[in-house]
């Protein structure tokens, strides 16, 4: 009897991925991402193992955000002092430093446990359209083509 086989981190055969998030929305785009650097898109998907591709974001200043949540959405971060708790709202964050704003989305997706550090650190995101793994040769994919579409 066969027993199916199981990828482990040294076995898989890894790829990069370029994402456009010029005009996306935060949770729609995030949860691709995340989809993507678990590696749930592949035929050998191991919950317990870490399969997925590496992943480049650009144009994360071009993010969207729908309803109010530029203004009422609020990032917190503790200094680890007394009364050392800041809080930003979305939209100065996003002004600031687009790039933790998507980090964070993706990060509140991913599973929590030791495997998602390193999941994550296989996310490379960049505010503007240059990034640094042409040298990669990642390919280009369309997040929006995701979506089910009805049947008529």
């Amino acid at each position: 009897m066969k027993l199916t086989p199981s990828f482990t981190k040294a076995k898989t055969p890894r790829s990069w991925v370029l994402v456009d998030l010029q005009g996306q929305t935060l949770g729609r785009a995030a949860s691709q991402i995340a989809m993507i650097l678990r590696g749930k898109n592949k035929a050998i998907f191991t919950p317990h193992d870490d399969v997925g591709d590496f992943v480049v974001a650009i144009n994360a200043r071009g993010i969207k955000l729908t309803g109010n949540k530029l203004t009422d959405k609020i990032y917190h971060h503790h200094s680890g002092y007394i009364g050392g708790i800041k809080d930003y709202s979305a939209g100065k964050l996003l002004e600031r430093k687009p790039e933790e704003v998507i980090r964070r989305a993706v990060k509140g997706m991913l599973p929590k446990t030791h495997l998602a550090k390193h999941q994550l650190r296989k996310l490379k995101i960049y505010a503007g359209a240059e990034h640094q793994h042409q040298a990669q040769t990642p390919k280009t994919i369309d997040i929006n083509t995701k979506k089910k579409t009805k049947k008529a």
